[in-house]
């Protein structure tokens, strides 16, 4: 605040602030008006010792330039010295009056140009120019003071005495020259910024508008002055602008990035800028107004909701990549579309799928114009529970329909592209999206999304987007049908590859499940390579089996059935398990292998090269059980042992040696024999019993071991039991369950005779076979029998070696055997009609079931078999049989 020296008088202001306050008074009242004097009197022309001295108001321009005032006397000396000299030079009053100001303030080299200008003022004239200073020394005889540059304005003037003295005004020319590049910078802001840009006043009117801002809101800067923000923004909108302009004007805090909507003149387009807004203060410190610094975001604010729409999308889309197709099962994948869609995407969705490829078809009718029947598999909704009823009449989950075929469901289907459909008036929908679901080329049913009013509504974008979800549902959906189908013939083979019906062998109580694995447990699961098998042998013998081809689906199936044929085959070559099992492994390293058995041994003498044939590998467990003696036979490769619960004891796994697997070869297998007690209960299973995912072999085989308690129950309610008490897991792996009971033949159903090699034997064998025969009541049988029996011994006698050995056994059929230690097996051939013998054998296949020989540790065994008269089944005459021979 710039000051006028005047002589100080002892009335005047003897507070000290009366110079301020007369010079602000000066400062303010001089410049408006030519008639204003010195002193600044108040209008209305009062006498200049009536003047009223005021303080300048605030933002006067001299609180931000430094102006001071001096005087010098008649003596060329400083008389009277101004506070704001001593904030400019930094010397107070007490040292300034009374030195030379050429001397103090002045260098050397200017001295002598500034002595004549002093004489000149002195004179009474007035002087004015720039001129470089320096401060005098701050101590006396110290460093020289710092220097500076002000321009001086000389106003001669007359001391009380009449002589002439000079008023110094001095201006620092370095802070005018930093408010003139500051007044430049921010008239270059201001006017040249890109942005818009306002000058509010405390009454929250624009005092100042850049040409950005006049250029969206038309016309000039000067009419935008003294407008609110009423007059640019809707009502909601400017009540919350204009809350938060008083909330600055109040607290001073600067707002960022303070988002606000409205619209511009000439357009209807919602626009959206960002504002910044700050307290603006004078010199003083004073809150002036605010400033607001606008920039249009519109199209940033556009960009961003694509680019948010574009990660939303990419997020949904790697969302059903993970979701969908985790099962095989067609239902199941069709819920985990609606999942991922509902409601991140649409609030109500449905899948439809052609009745036909869920009935099996592979070309289901209707196809060409969309009219076939459709299942609906899958419903979802974000708003209600109620059938989707968006397109038509209201369709349960599960109900078969079909759509008209005008709608556009129709047409999306026939064209295989994607339909808009608009809500109804009144209803919830606002807007639905038709997809296709298309694989492979081929539509496998509709998936609809809705969207409910109040909601987005669909675009470009979301169309794309449904109908890229739609394929990828509608590819493991075509999978799941595949599978589903494949899955369906692999076990139609397996189950016909299985025993039909109950089986039933002699001596045994025969129990069996099968159950094959499936989808049921929602992980991917094909059918398996297990089997078991009951086979009759002669000698009212069983063979047991169970077996487990490793690897899954319909090749599986197939080795399953070849193994499965060759081991009954092998069963009615009367081999000892071990041989059997020899056997198998041979076949099973054939069937991987194009020329079969004898292609896989030629290829094992071959040096070891790179194998590209399929390897099959399979575990089987053979047993041979003995009605007679109640004597079982085991022979394992690679197969979980068996487990055999006795009476009254509790169950236990048989020590059988495992061996390897069928299909690796090099090893051969061994056999145990173990004596089985009347009741006794002996279990054959495949690995799915007692193995999953979840639990450990060591654990299953433990619950099983566990679960068999009551070996008297029935063999229907064990087997359902044991299901029903471990936890199988089922579909993870193929399950397959055999239980036997035994029940051994009784003493008086077997007759077992040694005859001497002696011709008399043959007559001794027919009257031990009448005898017996008589004794169980079959005396339709006798006849036959002696004369089978009188052919056998005598073979025996002719052919065969040490003494014979002659068995009758009765249990469903009867059985008669005839033993001796010859090694040459009986070969029937067709007698001539020359010939006199030679008609035996041929004699014994034409009155008997069943006959044949097998080889047994000391020779050989010839049986045949006849059935039990039973009124329904003729016997054979053996008249007519021998008049047949010739």
């Amino acid at each position: 605040m710039s000051e006028i020296p005047a002589k100080a008088t002892g009335s005047e202001d003897p507070s000290g602030g009366a110079r301020a306050r007369a010079a602000g008074a000066f400062a303010s009242e001089a410049s408006p008006a030519p008639d204003r004097a010195y002193g600044g009197l108040a209008d209305g022309g009062a006498a200049p010792g009536d003047a009223v001295w005021q303080s300048s108001p605030p933002g006067s321009i001299y609180d931000y330039i430094k102006v001071a005032s001096f005087s010098i006397g008649p003596d060329g000396l400083v008389d009277q010295w101004s506070l704001r000299a001593e904030q400019i030079f930094g010397i107070s009053a007490d040292r300034a009056v009374g030195m030379d100001p050429i001397e103090a303030f002045i260098d050397p080299d200017l001295r002598e140009r500034g002595e004549r200008k002093m004489a000149e003022i002195l004179d009474g004239r007035e002087w004015t120019g720039v001129v470089p200073f320096r401060m005098p020394d701050p101590v006396p005889g110290g460093g020289r003071g710092e220097r500076g540059l002000a321009e001086v304005y000389v106003m001669p003037t007359r001391s009380l005495d009449g002589d002439n003295a000079a008023v110094c005004i001095v201006v620092d020319v370095r802070t005018l020259r930093s408010i003139e590049t500051d007044l430049a910078a921010s008239q270059a802001i201001f006017g040249q910024s890109p942005f818009g840009f306002l000058l509010i006043d405390p009454d929250l009117r624009v005092r100042r508008a850049n040409h950005r801002f006049a250029s969206i809101f038309g016309g000039t800067p000067d009419d935008h002055r003294g407008k609110g923000v009423h007059d640019y923004l809707p009502r909601p909108e400017a009540e919350r602008v204009s809350a938060t302009l008083r909330r600055v004007l109040e607290t001073g805090d600067s707002i960022t990035d303070m988002h606000v909507t409205g619209f511009v003149p000439g357009s209807d387009e919602r626009r959206h800028w960002s504002i910044n807004l700050y307290r603006v203060h004078s010199g003083t410190g004073r809150p002036i107004g605010i400033a607001w610094l606008g920039t249009d975001i519109t199209a940033r604010r556009a960009a961003a909701r694509e680019a948010a729409a574009a990660r939303r999308n990419l997020a949904l889309l790697n969302e059903a990549g993970a979701r969908i197709g985790n099962s095989l099962d067609l239902e199941t994948t069709a819920r985990e579309l609606l999942d991922v869609v509902v409601p991140g995407f649409c609030d109500l969705a449905t899948v439809d799928l052609y009745q036909g490829l869920l009935a099996g078809d592979e070309t289901p009718p209707g196809l060409a114009d969309g009219s076939a029947e459709l299942r609906r598999v899958a419903f979802s909704s974000a708003v209600s529970d109620a059938p989707y009823s968006a397109t038509g009449a209201p369709v349960a989950v599960g109900a078969v329909h079909h759509f008209p075929f005008n709608s556009p469901c129709a047409d999306a289907l026939r064209t295989a592209r994607p339909q808009s459909i608009p809500g109804e008036e009144g209803g919830l929908v606002q807007s639905t999206l038709a997809i296709p679901m298309v694989a492979h080329d081929t539509v496998v049913g509709l998936a609809q999304f809705s969207r409910t009013k109040g909601s987005e509504p669909f675009g470009d974008r979301d169309r794309d987007l449904a109908w890229e979800l739609a394929a990828r549902a509608a590819v493991c959906i075509d999978n799941a049908r595949l599978y589903r189908r494949e899955h369906e013939r692999a076990l139609i083979l397996q189950r016909s590859l299985l025993p039909p019906g109950d089986p039933v062998a002699s001596g045994l109580d025969i129990a069996c499940r099968y159950l094959p694995g499936n989808v049921s447990t929602g992980r991917p699961s094909e059918v398996g390579g297990d089997w078991f098998d009951v086979i009759e042998l002669p000698g009212h013998r069983t063979a047991l089996v169970v077996g487990d081809v490793m690897g899954r689906g319909l090749r599986a199936a197939v080795a399953m059935g070849e193994l499965r044929t060759a081991v009954r085959t092998l069963a009615l070559l009367d081999l000892e398990p071990a041989e059997v099992l020899s056997a198998l492994d041979e076949i099973a390293r054939g069937l991987g292998t194009p020329g079969g058995v004898q292609q896989a041994t030629r290829a094992a003498r071959r040096p070891r090269e790179a194998d590209l044939s399929e390897v099959y590998l399979a575990t089987c467990v053979y047993a041979v059980y003995d009605s007679v003696t109640r004597r079982c036979t085991f022979a394992n490769a690679g197969h979980l042992p068996p487990v055999l619960v006795e009476p009254g004891e509790p169950a236990l796994m048989l020590d059988v040696p495992p061996g390897m697997p069928l299909g690796v070869g090099g090893e051969p297998f061994e056999e145990v024999e173990v004596d089985l007690p009347e009741g006794a209960l002996l279990a054959l299973y495949t690995d799915g019993l007692v193995e999953s995912r979840d639990h450990p072999l060591d654990e299953g085989l433990q619950a099983f071991v566990g679960a068999l308690t009551d070996p008297t129950r029935p063999l229907e309610d064990v087997c359902d039991h044991v299901l029903n008490t471990l936890d199988t897991h089922h579909g993870e792996d193929d399950i397959a369950l055999l239980m036997a009971r035994v029940q051994g033949l009784p003493e008086d159903s077997v007759g077992d005779w040694t005859l001497p090699r002696e011709p008399r034997s043959v007559g001794r064998a027919r009257e031990y076979a009448r005898t017996r025969l008589l004794s169980w009541d079959l005396e339709p049988l006798v006849d036959t029998t002696e004369l089978l029996v009188s052919e056998l011994v005598t073979n025996a006698l002719r052919y065969g070696e040490g003494e014979i050995r002659l068995r009758l056994l009765l249990d469903r059929t009867l059985v008669c055997e005839v033993w001796d230690a010859g090694l040459v097996q009986p070969r029937r051939r067709r007698a001539r009609d020359t010939d006199e013998g030679g008609r035996g054998l041929q004699l014994v296949g034409l009155l008997s079931a069943a006959w044949g020989s097998r080889r047994t540790p000391r020779g050989k065994t010839v049986w045949f078999e006849l059935p039990l008269p039973d009124g329904e089944t003729g016997l054979t005459d053996p008249a007519e049989a021998l008049l047949s021979l010739f």
